[in-house]
């Protein structure tokens, strides 16, 4: 894929990334993903997560990607999040608002760890207007990375254990 843009915001200390966008040439409109944390996806690097969430976004007719995170520390690991003070990051929240306020379908797809700290749930609870493209069987909304690429997403709400 060639990206017409890259960019990513962090921290001035550099330990939290508080949002990753990329776009490209074809399709319209911007998807927001909601994930658990960020790894090692930069500005001018992806992740298996990001060229995973772009893969989603181009085959859903789309033309820009973007994602955010439950929690903005990066890790790859998630028991590194268990050993930081504040994992979420202060600015987060502000994050995950202005991305959801642009985009034109929301994504949450933070996996078996969105419970942590109830995060999760307090994303559902804030955020009205979800999708996903499944459920695990913990009940959190799928992470993409471990889907099959032919996946539509369904309003959260729509989705119940063994639809898809």
């Amino acid at each position: 894929m060639h990206y017409t843009s890259q960019n990513a915001q962090f921290s001035s200390c550099g330990r939290y990334r508080y949002n990753l966008e990329r776009s490209w040439k074809e399709g319209k409109g911007r998807v927001l993903f909601i994930a658990l944390n960020p790894s090692t996806a930069d500005d001018q690097t992806d992740d298996p997560t990001t060229r995973r969430c772009v893969s989603f976004a181009h085959t859903w007719g789309y033309k820009k990607m973007e994602i955010v995170n439950l929690f903005a520390y990066r890790a790859t690991y998630f028991n590194d999040l268990k050993n930081v003070a504040h994992p979420i990051g202060y600015y987060n929240d502000g994050w995950i608002a202005a991305g959801y306020d642009s985009a034109d379908l929301v994504i949450a797809c933070w996996g078996s760890h969105g419970n942590y700290l109830q995060r999760g749930d307090a994303i559902r609870k804030r955020f009205k207007t979800l999708h996903c493209i499944n459920f695990n069987k913990t009940k959190q909304p799928s992470h993409p990375l471990y889907q099959k690429g032919d996946l539509k997403p369904l309003p959260m709400f729509e989705i119940t254990k063994g639809q898809i």
